[in-house]
């Protein structure tokens, strides 16, 4: 996996690209977001004819209907503003998948700049913007999931950096920390059982360190992992980095409550 360019824009008007889960299920990760970049002085446009990143039909294989919905992406958020997405996973296809499907396409030049705007949440924050503590207060015992799309960049230490500098945090190790939950997107339908043994693993060590709670920057990931842990009548709760970052800051008096 190549690293995302070194001249990726930097400014704080930004386009938010919400992704699939938010929309479906985890609405408040997004508004976290939002609430989060504000914090930092950030404007945000959300465009609205916004659908999904192309990740589920590249990874499928089925790679001509992904490079329509890349295609519509690129349409809709066209211009020089950094792409900032609350999902490892969502940014990595569009940093590292569109180019990769698109390499002898005749209209690579714009899938190539849309690359070279999108940043993950917490690099953009870490990395982007040059902020490493976080204000504000949360009491909680923390386990971090790295996501698999977070590794070779930077946006699993950027959110450690976050996550690890507030008071009152305590981020605890875990056996096997960089083994996969077994969700991978349609690699759960595909291979269930083994989707879910993988799972089964993640929470056996996740729950032997003991957190108040489970956090990652994808949603994904935190979804497949609680929806077997309830089925297993042992829930566990999870949360996207992004609530943690913006009740830190509710507790330390910076965001209203």
């Amino acid at each position: 996996m190549s690293a995302p360019s070194a001249n990726r824009p930097v400014n704080k008007r930004v386009l938010m690209l919400a992704t699939c889960l938010c929309d479906a299920y985890f609405d408040d990760a997004a508004q976290a977001t939002v609430e989060v970049l504000e914090h930092l002085g950030c404007t945000i446009e959300f465009p609205e004819a916004q659908t999904c990143c192309g990740q589920p039909a590249f990874n499928s294989g089925d790679w001509p209907s992904s490079r329509r919905v890349v295609r519509h992406t690129a349409k809709v958020f066209a211009g020089t503003a950094p792409i900032i997405v609350p999902s490892a996973s969502c940014a990595a296809m569009l940093v590292h998948g569109a180019p990769l499907e698109f390499e002898k396409e005749a209209d690579k030049g714009e899938i190539d700049a849309l690359s070279n705007r999108a940043w993950e949440l917490a690099d953009f924050i870490v990395n982007g913007l040059g902020v490493k503590k976080w204000p504000g207060k949360y009491q909680a015992k923390i386990a971090f999931h790295t996501s698999c799309h977070s590794r070779g960049t930077q946006s699993g230490q950027a959110t450690l950096t976050l996550l690890s500098s507030i008071e009152g945090v305590e981020v605890m190790a875990f056996g096997e920390g960089e083994q996969c939950c077994g969700f991978g997107g349609t690699f759960s339908v595909t291979f269930p059982n083994i989707s879910k043994g993988m799972g089964d693993l993640k929470l056996e060590h996740v729950r032997a360190a003991h957190p108040d709670v489970l956090v990652s920057g994808d949603s994904s990931c935190l979804m497949h992992l609680s929806g077997l842990a309830e089925k297993e009548g042992k829930p566990i709760k999870t949360l996207h980095f992004a609530q943690i970052l913006r009740d830190a800051l509710k507790n330390g008096g910076m965001l209203a409550n």
